[in-house]
């Protein structure tokens, strides 16, 4: 019985973490529980989009991406693995100190801030055109975060200033533009709601950022503590706002009808399809 309750993580024995700063064995039990948090909520959405609403079933192809790559982000995290020890700049107790940087956090970020934007796009009505923008803001946010955290010299915070930048471009299309669309189609409520919530966590990336693997303030365990509750409480616990505010939404409003056409208002009418097309004249036949 002792043999079957006994769980120990050999994840650091089979994977030596590696650097003066690096990852705890306290640090990987708590990145499982993570990664066992975004799997359970993964296999939640993934068999709810086979009874979703029409409507709906965008925003569960969404959140399932979003939640399966998270998973695997954070799997190779508490694996120890998706690493490169980078040579610390900042707050080092003695010359030569260098720190574990995942990877892989990276392409978590890639994939679920586009995610979020998207969603939040969606909801809110506005154009193609400015979700897209957004899209390229995030991207541009994490790719700037991210070369930054492989800089080895105080340039890196160059990096940080144009990605922080980039942050708050996004803050200000989802927390204005889209609050304004959103009146538009009868969501502002709900809108605002989950708006105000992205755009709080996401204000919090930044300074975890910056004294993790920017700013070397905390270690790797506590930086993925922080980072660990921000992903979780972006992803899986969003992803179920979500479904549970969708249930009022009305997805006529709310345009999302995708077709050959694209997103249109009204799906399966089309005019020019069943319009009678003009016949052909003949050949010498004067025209009036």
């Amino acid at each position: 019985m002792a043999v079957l309750l006994h769980r120990a993580n050999d994840a650091l024995n089979i994977n030596p973490p590696d650097g003066d700063e690096s990852l705890s064995v306290n640090g990987s039990d708590w990145l499982w529980a993570v990664t066992a948090i975004y799997v359970v909520s993964f296999l939640i959405f993934f068999a709810t989009s086979f009874v979703a609403r029409s409507g709906e079933k965008i925003f569960h192809y969404l959140f399932t991406i979003a939640l399966l790559v998270g998973s695997i982000s954070y799997f190779s995290i508490a694996s120890d693995l998706a690493y490169v020890v980078v040579p610390v700049v900042n707050s080092k107790p003695v010359e030569a100190w260098d720190r574990q940087i995942f990877w892989s956090e990276y392409v978590n970020w890639v994939v679920s801030f586009p995610v979020v934007t998207i969603a939040l796009g969606l909801l809110s009505g506005v154009s193609w055109a400015t979700i897209f923008y957004n899209v390229a803001l995030a991207w541009t946010w994490i790719v700037s975060y991210l070369v930054g955290a492989f800089t080895t010299s105080n340039y890196k915070w160059g990096f940080y200033a144009f990605g922080t930048a980039a942050y708050l471009l996004l803050a200000s299309n989802t927390l204005i533009g889209g609050t304004t669309a959103a009146k538009r189609v009868g969501v502002a409520r709900d809108h605002t709601l989950l708006a105000s919530w992205i755009n709080l966590l996401w204000l919090l990336y930044p300074i975890a950022w910056g004294v993790s693997d920017g700013g070397n303030k905390i270690g790797v365990t506590p930086a993925y503590i922080f980072f660990g509750v921000l992903d979780v409480l972006l992803v899986p616990f969003l992803s179920f706002a979500f479904l549970f505010l969708a249930r009022n939404w009305d997805y006529g409003k709310l345009n999302l009808a995708f077709t050959r056409y694209g997103r249109v208002q009204q799906a399966g009418e089309f005019p020019e399809k069943t319009a009678t097309a003009p016949a052909a004249p003949v050949v010498g036949e004067q025209t009036v």
